[in-house]
């Protein structure tokens, strides 16, 4: 990091090995040398490997390398704060046409590094039949499971089902029965949690509220 080495007249050693400007080794010679050499080319000696013996030292323009440390430590933080939680919403009976776009941009998510909430919104007489539901996350995981991980399971929360899916670059193997292992999970998972008694079945009016993700109109 930057502002942690030691440079020029800090490094206190009687010996180091030494790396010229051009990133040649010149092997161990005393620091008085080599602070010599580095100031008759107007750079720096800064101390690289303070716990070698000796100590490994290198000529350079010390003041460019804080520069370039911190502008890659800025752009490090940049892209971290970028990458978030992402959120999608289907319905149950969802047309082909909306599951392909919808899927599609859960996929540019997911390929920037974004997680992606996954939500089905159940209206009505639809939460009495939450296997509705699972089939939407069964063609969702199958559709990605090249690219993708189910980094929280299928759940039921109030009158929609949820899953997050986060970013996988691994290859995904298949089963003996040609199954994907990742589809095989959303099953199994909603199976023990989409009890039609743990849904509320009475009718809502449809939210009027503004919503920052998609949803179906």
């Amino acid at each position: 990091m930057p502002g942690d080495h030691r440079v020029n007249d800090r490094i206190r050693v009687d010996s180091i090995r030494l790396i010229d400007n051009e990133g040649n080794q010149r092997g161990v010679i005393s620091t008085r040398e080599a602070l010599e050499l580095a100031r008759s080319l107007d750079l720096d000696l800064v101390e690289i490997a303070p716990t070698a013996n000796p100590p490994v030292c290198r000529i350079m323009d010390y003041g460019k390398f804080k520069f370039d440390e911190a502008q890659k430590a800025k752009e490090s933080r940049r892209k971290t704060l970028n990458v978030g939680v992402k959120e999608m919403k289907y319905r149950p009976k969802i047309g082909p046409g909306d599951f392909d776009t919808k899927t599609r941009l859960v996929e540019r998510f997911l390929t920037e590094g974004h997680k992606v909430k996954i939500t089905i919104m159940f209206r009505g007489r639809e939460s009495a039949h939450p296997e509705l539901g699972a089939k939407i996350l069964d063609r969702i995981v199958e559709k990605l499971t090249d690219i993708a991980k189910i980094e929280s399971a299928p759940k039921l929360d109030g009158r929609n089902m949820i899953m997050v899916l986060g970013p996988d670059k691994k290859s995904k193997p298949k089963n003996e029965d040609g199954a994907k292992p990742a589809v095989k999970q959303v099953v199994a998972a909603v199976a023990s949690a989409a009890a039609p008694t743990e849904i509320e079945q009475q009718e809502v009016a449809p939210s009027t509220s503004g919503e920052a993700t998609l949803e179906e109109g």
